[in-house]
């Protein structure tokens, strides 16, 4: 079990300092600083962060992510603000992604013209894989 530091200085030089709302609540000795211990969170695996910050950086919005991955759409927006990832702009291309097993994957590349014009990015979901691509947008000549 992790030792319990204060929030403020990281000492661990600490004192009881009576109970609130069932939570054990701590006064540190070097900064006077007084805390609860929260109970811990719900811990999502490093795999999925890194999934959902890849999915945003190919342009998924955060409700498809959601969708794709199962976890929240707030947690990826705090994800996004914690690590600092900006998007990059898209002028002139498409995102869209399937979700594809691999039978489809290999019936996707049997096919030559599947990226005519076009690029793609595979990355792994589990027992399935996810197929990004994007697509020039094109200009109506009308």
């Amino acid at each position: 079990m992790k030792p319990i530091e204060c929030p403020k200085c990281a000492t661990e030089d600490l004192i009881k300092s009576g109970i609130v709302k069932g939570r054990q609540r701590y006064r540190c000795k070097k900064c006077n600083y007084s805390f609860t211990v929260l109970k811990d969170g719900k811990q999502i695996d490093p795999y999925y962060v890194i999934k959902a910050l890849q999915l945003y950086i190919e342009g998924v919005t955060y409700r498809e992510i959601e969708r794709i991955l199962g976890i929240s759409h707030v947690s990826v927006m705090n994800w996004v603000k914690k690590y600092g990832i900006k998007m990059p702009e898209q002028n002139d291309y498409h995102p869209t992604y399937k979700v594809i097993n691999h039978t489809e994957l290999l019936s996707f590349f049997s096919h030559k013209d599947s990226l005519k014009s076009a690029g793609c990015i595979i990355t792994e979901l589990g027992d399935k894989f996810m197929l990004i691509k994007w697509e020039r947008f094109r200009k109506n000549s009308f």
